[in-house]
């Protein structure tokens, strides 16, 4: 998909200036979008608007009054609820015919819930979930997995889309782009999780950490945590991908919760998820994910 030529008319309002919201909003000023930015925290989006540009809005209500896109970027779907929604959400400031495009990690039968209630009062949802953490945050370079029931709404979101991304799915109705996200997250989960597992018992039988992983990403036991993140975070002792912990086990339980909620009996996906909010609970959920292996380590020397 490329992008449009509504660039410099189309007024996008970003909330949630965080690791991966910050950029990805620096992204939509440089593609020529007249940006609004919002956060909790209102020194982060000045700060924001004075390195790249745009305006950092005080309230909710004055982004929404500059924006005809409305971008998400939150911590979970009942945040985006909450800011659209309760009090004087969000909604009430936005126009009819407005476009919320919510790229948060969020619950799928949540976000159709949300949906069906934004269009009651002519405001669309699309579900926008992102894919390829902080570095691919700055490039541009993100996969997006768009949920949504309109191809109008789809259409006029793919240029704001393009700017922050190099690949963009189309997995279905709404909903199905956050299903998908969470469903990555948990194949994901289970990889550091079965590696981090598999060092643990091995370290301890006497073999090399290093040597360990090395055999594996040349084995059949690869996988990203391997490729990528064991071998420069864990090994290393950074533990620094830049993904907290609590954001993963709040993505592995949203993928189970999804497969308890729709009737399916999914015994690794639900021992994936106990595993991870153990860890978090132990860890401390503002720690990076690659911590999760310390809670473990604990646990399985007794």
């Amino acid at each position: 998909m490329t992008m449009g030529s509504e660039n410099n008319t189309t007024r996008v309002g970003f909330i949630g200036i965080g690791n991966m919201g910050g950029p990805m909003a620096a992204n939509l000023v440089r593609a020529g979008f007249a940006v609004t930015v919002h956060d909790t925290n209102p020194e982060a989006a000045k700060a924001f608007a004075a390195e790249h540009g745009g305006t950092a809005a005080a309230t909710q209500a004055e982004l929404g009054a500059a924006s005809d896109i409305v971008v998400t970027m939150l911590p979970t779907g009942q945040i985006v609820r909450s800011v659209l929604l309760e009090g004087r959400g969000l909604v009430e400031d936005l126009q009819p015919g407005s476009l919320v495009i919510d790229m948060s990690s969020s619950d799928p039968l949540g976000t159709r819930e949300l949906g069906a209630q934004l269009a009651r009062r002519g405001v669309a949802l699309i579900d926008a979930p992102v894919s390829g953490g902080v570095p691919r945050a700055i490039d541009g370079s993100l996969a997006i997995m768009i949920g949504a029931d309109d191809p109008a709404a789809v259409a006029r979101a793919v240029p704001v889309l393009n700017a922050m991304g190099a690949k963009l799915f189309e997995t279905g109705p709404l909903g199905s782009g956050h299903a998908m996200k969470a469903l990555n997250n948990f194949v994901a989960a289970a990889g550091f999780a079965a590696a981090s597992e598999a060092l643990i018992v091995g370290q301890d039988f006497g073999l090399d950490p290093s040597v360990m992983i090395d055999i594996m990403n040349v084995s059949t036991g690869r996988n990203f945590s391997t490729e990528s993140t064991i071998k420069s975070q864990v090994l290393t002792g950074d533990f620094a991908s830049g993904f907290a912990l609590a954001l993963l086990a709040k993505d592995v339980k949203i993928a189970a919760d999804l497969a308890e909620g729709i009737g399916l009996d999914v015994p690794l996906m639900r021992q994936t998820s106990s595993q991870w909010l153990m860890a978090r609970d132990a860890v401390g959920g503002d720690k990076d994910h690659t911590e999760a292996i310390k809670a473990w380590e604990h646990a399985a020397k007794g």
